[in-house]
């Protein structure tokens, strides 16, 4: 009856030499070989998460535009006939501008700051993804048009709207009255706080 060497030990020692086989290094190698297989695809895996992040991370403006801050807005967003109404507060702070978002309650939903082109949190609420794009998209529309095409070279501009790499597509009735429409959704109509949405 043939009994493998290296039936349990990855190597066996005899006496101080490494005398291996073949069996026994094929019998090392394809016990290794799950192991180091895992260890790339979960690697692979990582890195493909870590570039759809950074791809899906909404686009920022070169420089701070000059936006007429401080400025209180109503959002009103609207998804497959649900609609629900936030409160909105943009103000300069420090070096960044502030974003404070909440229910019609005054319950927080969303606090960030822009600060040199990134955004930080801004105290204890949870990451909120979908406001970080609204606040882009925001930042995008609030932009003055005679600062658009520095601050997003790909921008697209005509009378009453702009879009962005077909991300956001905003419509104007007024300065700050206007849609913004995601390609998947959701919608939203912001206008100045105590301003009624048509």
């Amino acid at each position: 009856m043939y009994t493998n060497p290296c039936r349990s030990e990855p190597a066996r020692d005899s006496g101080g030499s490494a005398n291996l086989n073949f069996e026994c290094a094929t019998a090392i190698a394809s016990r290794l070989t799950p192991t180091v297989s895992a260890v790339w695809r979960l690697f692979v895996v990582s890195m493909m998460l870590l570039v759809s992040a950074c791809a899906s991370q909404a686009p920022l403006p070169v420089a701070n535009p000059t936006l007429p801050l401080p400025l209180q807005l109503h959002i009103e967003r609207d998804q497959a006939g649900q609609r629900q109404d936030w409160l909105l507060v943009i103000q300069r702070e420090g070096p960044g501008i502030r974003w404070s978002m909440m229910d019609p309650l005054g319950i927080p939903q969303a606090r960030q700051q822009l600060i040199d082109g990134h955004w930080q949190a801004d105290g204890l609420l949870p990451p909120n993804p979908e406001a970080r794009e609204l606040f882009a998209a925001l930042l995008f529309a609030l932009t003055p048009s005679g600062e658009l095409l520095r601050n997003y070279p790909s921008a697209q501009q005509q009378a009453g709207q702009r879009s962005l790499e077909a991300r956001w597509d905003i419509r104007y009735a007024q300065p700050l009255s206007f849609e913004v429409n995601l390609p998947q959704g959701p919608h939203y109509r912001v206008s100045p706080l105590g301003e009624s949405t048509p």
